[in-house]
């Protein structure tokens, strides 16, 4: 397998094939560098996180190469972060539990809405390990290439606990 291109963001840095970028926090990301797509401001932090890497990594990509993708992404807690917000909307005395929090307590969602702003019409998976073991992480794509036959997997490790404490890395590989 071959990887193509790799991103790594935190909240410090953002290290986009090798070139080193400094911004401040998702927003301040996606404005400097995307600024195109005014969902972004709907999703949840997760699906941010997810998002704006894969921007960064498919941009110079044609409709038509991205068509016979796949998107594996992996973490270890889910969708923790947004549950816990939605469980405020719940707890609350007035009890308005929050449809559009609701819709992202799921972390499959940010494969979704990837798949659905770049029209990859593959497989999209999202699994939950306990730590990030690349062995089983490598099987499972390894697999997907074997099973899918995509052109490129879009894949990694999308953690997002809280805005001081999240870490993207994706990359983009073939199986040529």
């Amino acid at each position: 397998m071959k990887i193509c291109r790799q991103i790594t963001i935190t909240p410090k840095v953002v290290i986009n094939n090798g070139i080193e970028m400094h911004c401040h926090g998702l927003n301040d990301i996606y404005r400097k560098l995307i600024n195109d797509y005014p969902k972004f401001f709907k999703m949840d932090n997760l699906c941010k996180l997810g998002f704006i890497g894969a921007e960064l990594l498919l941009k110079d990509y044609s409709p038509a190469d991205k068509e016979n993708g796949a998107i594996i992404m992996f973490n270890h807690s889910g969708s923790l972060n947004t549950d816990r917000n939605y469980q405020l909307t719940l707890a609350d005395d007035n009890y308005f539990p929050s449809p559009s929090l609701f819709v992202y307590t799921l972390p499959n969602i940010v494969t979704g809405e990837i798949a659905i702003r770049h029209k990859i019409y593959g497989e999209t998976s999202f699994y939950i390990m306990d730590t990030e073991n690349n062995d089983e992480m490598q099987s499972i794509i390894e697999s997907t290439f074997l099973t899918s036959h995509p052109d490129f997997i879009l894949t990694g490790w999308v953690e997002y606990e809280n805005e001081n404490d999240y870490i993207a890395n994706l990359k983009i590989i073939t199986d040529k």
